[in-house]
């Protein structure tokens, strides 16, 4: 059985989808649709720009939605899925993908998540870190005994968890989690404390138009980052929706989940193709992956 899962911020690089906008007028369509519903051409961006440029938060999402979504529409025919997952911003491709959101709608939400995130970025100084080679209950620990905002935001795999928090805490669990035994914690290139409190307010401007959108109820069932659970209720889907701005990506959970549902091949669409992938393999090796 099939599952497609979807890549998140991070996943963007330099001429993403510029071989898609030129060998396929239905790809040209969508981002020419794009450049309409944001109000500037993400395409030139994403073809032509800087990685600086990309990694605004305002371009970074809707760029890493528009070169997974397109990607499926143009692939997605190739393997029928029982499932899609997305890690964090991908959650809103997938909730695409399976029919829950239609194109103008997904990007729309993603349009108004990102200009949110980045505002709430501008009000205060916060910032991810990435730890390897610890087990998830130390790096919790650590960050408990911290005196300053320090949470686990992405539960990626075993021996790979993010952190979220303030500047100075992450300076400080950094530090901490080294003398612990981590192979690596090294602050990342973001602009912002995502999946922590720090995201409150977006939270809230996210709420509103999530809470007007109308969800339809998918054929293909959604595993959800909130709480790593299938669903097709719209409702719920919603509420989970909200919930993840300040909530951790349980994708770890997730893809147990999958796993012991019976989901035995997993399809990364869209990115560079790996990153979850590699994810999945960590989790169990058994498994067979590739990406579209």
């Amino acid at each position: 059985m099939i599952a497609y899962l979807f890549p998140g911020q991070a996943s963007q690089f330099v001429g993403m989808g510029k071989d898609m906008y030129d060998a396929s007028s239905i790809a040209k369509d969508y981002f020419e649709k794009a450049n309409e519903i944001l109000g500037f051409r993400i395409s030139d961006i994403m073809f032509e720009g800087t990685m600086e440029d990309l990694k605004q938060t305002k371009v970074t999402q809707p760029a890493v939605f528009l070169h997974s979504y397109i990607s499926f529409v143009l692939n997605g025919e190739k393997l029928k899925p029982i499932a899609v997952a997305g890690h964090s911003l991908g959650e809103f491709t997938a909730l695409t993908a399976n029919g829950t959101l239609d194109f103008e709608q997904g990007l729309e939400l993603v349009k108004i998540r990102a200009n949110a995130m980045q505002k709430a970025c501008d009000m205060a100084e916060s910032t991810m870190a990435a730890v390897l080679g610890l087990e998830d209950n130390i790096v919790e620990e650590v960050c408990s005994k911290i005196d300053d905002i320090v949470i686990p935001a992405n539960y990626n795999c075993p021996g790979q968890l993010v952190i979220s928090g303030s500047k100075d805490g992450i300076a400080k669990a950094i530090e901490k989690l080294k003398v612990a035994g981590a192979k690596r914690a090294i602050e990342l290139q973001v602009s912002g404390a995502f999946h922590s409190p720090f995201m409150e307010p977006a939270k809230k401007e996210l709420a509103k138009a999530i809470e007007k959108a109308d969800f339809k109820t998918p054929s293909i069932a959604v595993y959800q980052n909130v709480n790593a659970l299938k669903e097709t209720d719209p409702r719920i889907i919603k509420e989970n929706l909200i919930k993840q701005l300040t909530s951790p990506v349980q994708w770890t959970k997730t893809m147990r989940n999958m796993i012991e549902d019976g989901i035995n091949h997993f399809v990364e669409v869209g990115g560079n193709g790996k990153t979850l992938i590699n994810f999945v393999r960590r989790i169990d090796r058994s498994l067979k992956t590739e990406a579209l």
